[in-house]
């Protein structure tokens, strides 16, 4: 399998956007948002999946956070697919059900082609830190619809806002890790009956 890895940049009037992934790589992470519990996030996100992930974001946070949390989200998507090619020899599907302390999440996730979220989550309007909670879910719209993947996220215990979201980012991160490994049966078929994804 050639090298997966992807580098994208995005300028737009609310944000301006480098980023990096390597989905063979070992967790490395650098991440600058500017928004502290973001950073986390996604730093957990490289780490968890095992994709060496870097992230410069320069974003319109005297607004709020929306457009920066949202934009890496696309572009992120982005660099994901891209970095996925053909999607010849991967395993296709992934799933999880994460703890994180007290919160339980579920992440199942198909690199189908066909971009799309499914959440089921009570996630309070509340800020952890300087990040606006109702962000997740943007953040996985953007990056599910942009990686052309079905992803599906459900909250099946938690309390804590904190554990929640963070569970939610451990649990994406596995369940892409699983999906977009090679598998060794598969050769370089697509895993696909059509032919296509």
């Amino acid at each position: 399998m050639s090298e997966r890895v992807a580098r994208i940049s995005r300028t737009t009037k609310e944000t301006d956007i480098e980023l990096s992934v390597d989905l063979d790589g070992t967790g490395t992470t650098d991440v600058e948002t500017g928004i502290g519990f973001f950073d986390h996030m996604l730093t957990a996100f490289g780490r968890h999946g095992l994709f060496d992930l870097s992230v410069r974001c320069a974003g319109d946070l005297e607004v709020d956070g929306h457009h920066s949390v949202e934009d890496v989200g696309i572009v992120m998507g982005q660099a994901f697919a891209q970095a996925l090619g053909d999607k010849r020899g991967i395993r296709r599907f992934g799933d999880i059900a994460l703890p994180m302390d007290e919160a339980l999440i579920l992440a199942a996730v198909d690199i189908s082609g066909r971009g799309q979220l499914f959440w089921d989550a009570q996630v309070p309007p509340v800020m952890v830190g300087s990040f606006d909670a109702t962000l997740a879910k943007e953040f996985f719209i953007a990056f599910a619809a942009n990686a052309g993947v079905t992803l599906h996220v459900r909250q099946l215990a938690g309390e804590n806002t904190h554990h929640v979201i963070e569970g939610m980012f451990k649990a994406v991160a596995r369940a892409m890790r699983q999906a977009c490994e090679p598998d060794s049966r598969m050769g370089d078929a697509l895993p696909s009956t059509k032919g296509m994804l």
